[in-house]
């Protein structure tokens, strides 16, 4: 019995101590800078900007085959933060900039088509075929994917007043005037 637990511990040790030398000499860098990129994205996951999602959008961004003023729901505000990180001219959003907003079923209208739940990129709708339907608002993006598959028109978006739980700093706005020299 005393045998088997210690070769069991025997084995244990050097199988924890092969897969702690593989997770350190087979370790996979990724670019520090699509991170950074990410992080600043709002993470909707819409596809708005043309690309299937934030990670993808963020490593076109630093590869330089897309432009930083493509995303909607990260507004002029997160133009002006990807500028900054990457030391860019800030562009004017390149789409209309619109409000924080939540999507709103009719649960009276609803049929349970599910078609919304298979839109929503963020598994924010709840619900099962042929019942009603409801959204996660903590966990909508406002993305509004879900509007168009709808066959009832049962949801519209809703904007999100700001009050003191969802309110955020707003980035300042520097404007740099040019000097004038003298002639």
């Amino acid at each position: 019995m005393l045998t088997a637990i210690l070769i069991m511990a025997l084995g244990a040790v050097v199988l924890g101590a092969a897969l702690g030398y593989a997770s350190i000499r087979f370790k996979v860098e990724g670019n520090p800078l699509v991170e950074k990129i990410e992080a600043i994205l709002p993470q909707t996951q819409c596809g708005q900007c043309g690309y299937p999602g934030c990670k993808p959008y963020a490593e076109a961004i630093a590869e330089g085959e897309a432009e930083i003023n493509l995303c909607p729901p990260g507004g002029q505000e997160g133009v002006r933060k990807l500028a900054d990180l990457l030391g860019r001219e800030v562009k004017p959003l390149d789409a209309e900039e619109k409000p924080k907003q939540v999507a709103i079923i009719d649960e009276q209208t609803c049929i349970g088509c599910t078609l919304c739940i298979q839109a929503c990129p963020v598994d924010a709708i709840v619900g099962a075929a042929k019942q009603m339907h409801t959204i996660i608002e903590s966990l909508c993006t406002g993305c509004e994917l879900c509007i168009k598959p709808c066959p009832v028109e049962c949801i519209r978006m809703e904007a999100i007043s700001e009050n003191i739980d969802n309110w955020k700093w707003k980035y300042p706005v520097i404007e740099i005037k040019p000097i004038k020299r003298a002639a």
